[in-house]
């Protein structure tokens, strides 16, 4: 009896380049001895209610599209008690979260990862009640991913996201919070802020610290402090392009929970999407929640 497959893409994720790569994908699975379920994704929320309620019919779930689509799929994933294996093939305009687990860009050897690799059993967060794969964020630029348009995104990638913050600098608009994390205390004025288990974040790679691990059950934090003049927010951008830790603007430590309060609303975003306005959120890191396929013998820690 041959094993079943669901896969799961969305058909506009990036250029659209699924299309093109459709049928050779199916057949690599099938000739791998699949037996396979095609279902495109109609609107948002779409692959997360059925992985939910259809994954346990099959031996494995491969989804294509880009951080988001795999974000619907693992956060469908955790609202199961039996879960199963998940392949990924990256095909948005980001795919932070393909890099950390070192999927190949090609979709045809990412697919052949998705069948033949190895199930890796990597780290997921929880967010008040929902989840998230690699990033919970705040602040500036934070809803520049899901504030450009797909189109924009489409033709000049990661330049799209930028363009937008630039329309923003002049409006930064800073935070007043309270922010547990294990012994630590903390309270001040912040204008961004970010929780992840990733290598990259935006495109821009390294930049969520260093020594990162998929599967430690530890976040990564970065809090950037409110600059108080231009010098101040020279600093901050020296310090993270630089990867520098020399600066008391940046908070950056590791954790396995943090519980954070404003006297405001708060936007968040969760794996580049919009993930609410609010005024308390707790996040807990889920130690090795899910599997998902990866090549054989790869190592995810960066080399420095």
């Amino acid at each position: 009896m041959k094993k079943k497959l669901l896969f799961v893409f969305n058909p506009f994720s990036g250029k659209g380049q699924i299309k093109n790569r459709l049928l050779s994908i199916v057949d690599h699975f099938v000739k791998t001895g699949y037996e396979v379920t095609v279902y495109p994704t109609q609107q948002p929320q779409d692959a997360m209610e059925l992985v939910q309620k259809e994954a346990g019919r099959y031996e494995l779930v491969v989804c294509s599209g880009g951080d988001g689509t795999l974000d619907e799929v693992v956060s469908g994933m955790m609202q199961r008690r039996d879960r199963v294996p998940i392949g990924y093939i990256p095909s948005g305009s980001t795919n932070d979260f393909a890099g950390s687990l070192k999927i190949p860009k090609n979709m045809d050897k990412a697919a052949q990862v998705a069948v033949g690799g190895i199930p890796f059993a990597c780290d997921v967060g929880s967010f008040n009640e929902e989840y998230f794969v690699y990033i919970a964020a705040f602040g500036l630029f934070t809803d520049v991913s899901y504030a450009t348009s797909q189109d924009l995104k489409n033709r000049i990638g990661h330049l799209a996201y930028l363009l937008e913050g630039v329309k923003r600098i002049a409006s930064i608009q800073s935070y007043h919070l309270k922010i547990s994390a294990g012994d630590q205390e903390i309270e001040d004025e912040f204008i961004y802020g970010m929780v992840t288990n990733s290598t990259s974040a935006g495109g821009f790679k390294n930049i969520t610290g260093k020594n990162v691990k998929l599967d430690d059950g530890m976040f990564e934090v970065t809090l950037v402090k409110m600059p108080k003049n231009p010098i101040e927010l020279n600093e901050i951008i020296a310090s993270l392009t630089n990867l520098i830790d020399d600066t008391d603007l940046i908070y950056t430590f590791k954790t396995e929970q943090i519980n954070i309060k404003s006297l405001e609303k708060v936007s968040w975003t969760l794996d580049g999407e919009y993930g609410g306005d609010h005024i308390e959120v707790s996040i807990q890191n889920k130690r090795q929640a899910v599997e998902i396929m990866v090549r054989p013998g790869v190592k995810f820690l960066p080399e420095y």
